[in-house]
C-alpha cells in the first residue's frame, strides 16, 4: 500500500436524518454541533451535564440528551461520531470503535477524522484541512472573502442560490455607503451583472470592479437637482431584461426603506420579470451606530421611529403625524430631512417636544467623510448650517443622543481619531485597534474602525 495519513481523502457528508452521535456537552460540542443541525443531522448528546448554549438545543428539542456519562458502544449505530469530553481515555475508546468514523477534540494525531475549517459564500460551501487549525482558519477566510468579494469569481450566470440569472432583474440594497456594508449576496449578484443603474448613494466604488463590458446606468436623484423620473428607471429594468440581460438596480441603504424597491418590483412583474430583492443594512440603523449613537438604550428608549424628511410639515403631501411624534418619547430618526430640519424642529416643539431634546446629525456616515454634530432640538437648524452638514444625513432626536456623548468624552470628543465604527478610549489612542467580525470561535474576521462624534455647537449664545 501507498499513501499516508498526512494526505487526507477530503468528503461532504450528507448527513440529513442520520445520526451523529456526540460524547460531551462542553465548549467543543457547543461549537460543533450548530453545524451539524444545519446539515439535517439527528443529533444525540451524551453526556452527565451541558453547557448553556447545548442545553438551550436540547431545551429547544433540537437535539437529543441522553444524561449519563460514556458507555462502551454508545457509538454504535451512528454515521458520525464526535468525541468531545476532557477525559483522554473516553474519547480514544470511542474513536478505536469499529466501523465508525470519529472526530476527537483532544487529539488531532490521533482522530481518524477531522473537521475542516469551513465557511460559506452563497451556494458555495469552502472546507480547508492543512494539518494546522490557525492556518486553515485563516486560508478558509481568505477563500470566503475573496468569493464574497468577487475576487474569485468563476464565469457563469448562476443565482448564488441556483437559476438562471439571465433576462431578470436583482434590486439590491448597497448599504450605508462603505461598500464593505454590502451583503455578501449582493456582492455577488453585482459581479453577474450585464447592466448596473445605480443610485447616488450605491457605493459606487464596487462599479470600478465590474467587467468592461458591463453597461452602468447613472440613475442619480440629486436633491433639487438633476433626476431620472422613476417611471423611466422602470423602463430600463423591463427593456434591458427583456433582451435576455441580467440587470442589478443598486441602490443605497435598503431597497425597501424609502427606495421605492416595491414600485420597481411590481412594474417587472407586472411586464413578466422575474425579481429578486437582496436587503441591504439601512442607513436609519447603521449610520447612527457608526457615530455611536444608539437608537434604544435601557432605561431611555424602546422604540424608535424612521420618518422621511423630504417633505416639509405642512405640506398637503406630507402623511406624517408630527403630533404624534411630538408628543411620544421614542427616539426619532429623519432621512433627507436637512433642508427643511428647521421646520421640523419646530413642529415637534410645537406638538410637546422639549426643546433642548439631544439631536445627533451625521453626514457621509461611514464613509472617511463622515462628520457629527451633537446639539440640540432648539438650535439644531442654526448648528447644521454653521458646521456646513448636508446630504446625505441622518438626523436622531432623543436622550439616546447622550449615550453618544458619553462615547464622546470616553474617546476624547476629538474628531481626528480613527474613522467610523471603533470607538479607542483616549489613553489608548496611539494604540492599534482590531475588531474581529464573523465567524464562530476562533474565526478570524474582517476589522473596521470609527471614531466618535464631534462636540456639540455651543447651545446658546
Amino acid at each position: 500500500m501507498t499513501g499516508t495519513d498526512d494526505a487526507p481523502y477530503l468528503l461532504a457528508l450528507r448527513l440529513a436524518g442520520r445520526r451523529v452521535t456526540i460524547i460531551g456537552g462542553g465548549a467543543v460540542a457547543a461549537r460543533r454541533i450548530p453545524a451539524l443541525l444545519d446539515s439535517g443531522a439527528d443529533v444525540v448528546v451524551i453526556s452527565p451535564g451541558l453547557s448553556p448554549p447545548v442545553a438551550r438545543l436540547a431545551e429547544a428539542g433540537r437535539i437529543r440528551w441522553v444524561s449519563r456519562g460514556y458507555a462502551a458502544g454508545d457509538g454504535a449505530g451512528s454515521w458520525l461520531v464526535g468525541a468531545f469530553t476532557s477525559d483522554r481515555e473516553v474519547n480514544a475508546a470511542e474513536a478505536d470503535a469499529a466501523g465508525v468514523w470519529c472526530v476527537r477534540a483532544d487529539d488531532a494525531a490521533a482522530s481518524r477524522a477531522w473537521t475542516p475549517a469551513s465557511g460559506r459564500a452563497g451556494d458555495v460551501h469552502v472546507g480547508v484541512v492543512t494539518g494546522n487549525p490557525r492556518r486553515s482558519s485563516r486560508i478558509r477566510n481568505a477563500m470566503v472573502a475573496g468569493l464574497a468579494s468577487g475576487a474569485i469569481a468563476p464565469s457563469g450566470m448562476r443565482d448564488p442560490r441556483g437559476g438562471d440569472l439571465r433576462g431578470g432583474v436583482a434590486l439590491v440594497g448597497g448599504g450605508p455607503g462603505d461598500p464593505g456594508l454590502i451583503t455578501v449576496r449582493g456582492r455577488q449578484l453585482l459581479q453577474e451583472a450585464d447592466v448596473v443603474i445605480a443610485d447616488r448613494l450605491a457605493p459606487r466604488s464596487l462599479l470600478a470592479e465590474l467587467a468592461p463590458g458591463v453597461e452602468i446606468i447613472d440613475a442619480a436623484k440629486v436633491p433639487r437637482g438633476t433626476a431620472m423620473p422613476q417611471e423611466h428607471i422602470n423602463a430600463l429594468l423591463v427593456s434591458r431584461a427583456r433582451a435576455g440581460r441580467f440587470v442589478v438596480r443598486l441602490k443605497g441603504g435598503d431597497p425597501f426603506v424609502f427606495g421605492r424597491g416595491a414600485e420597481e418590483v411590481l412594474a417587472c412583474l407586472r411586464a413578466g420579470i422575474a425579481v429578486t430583492v437582496v436587503p441591504g443594512v439601512s442607513s436609519a440603523a447603521a449610520v447612527p451606530a457608526a457615530a455611536g449613537v444608539p437608537l434604544t438604550h435601557r432605561g431611555i428608549a424602546q422604540e424608535f421611529y424612521v420618518v422621511s424628511g423630504h417633505v416639509s410639515p405642512g405640506d398637503e403631501r406630507s402623511g406624517v403625524d408630527w403630533r404624534a411624534l411630538g408628543s411620544s418619547p421614542a427616539t426619532l430618526v429623519f432621512l433627507m430631512a436637512t433642508e427643511h430640519l428647521q421646520v421640523i424642529a419646530d413642529t415637534l416643539m410645537r406638538h410637546g417636544r422639549y426643546s433642548r431634546t439631544p439631536v445627533s446629525v451625521i453626514s457621509d456616515g461611514t464613509l472617511p467623510s463622515q462628520r457629527t454634530i451633537n446639539t440640540r432640538l432648539d438650535t439644531v437648524a442654526r448648528d447644521v448650517a454653521r458646521a456646513g452638514l448636508g446630504p446625505p444625513a441622518v438626523v436622531v432626536v432623543g436622550e439616546v443622543v447622550t449615550i453618544s456623548e458619553q462615547i464622546s468624552e470616553l474617546c476624547g470628543g476629538l474628531p481626528g481619531s480613527p474613522q467610523w465604527g471603533t470607538f479607542v478610549p483616549d489613553g489608548a489612542r496611539d494604540e492599534t485597534i482590531s475588531a474581529a467580525r464573523g465567524g464562530g470561535p476562533g474565526e478570524e474576521g474582517g476589522s473596521g474602525s470609527g471614531g466618535p462624534p464631534m462636540p456639540g455647537a455651543a447651545a446658546d449664545d
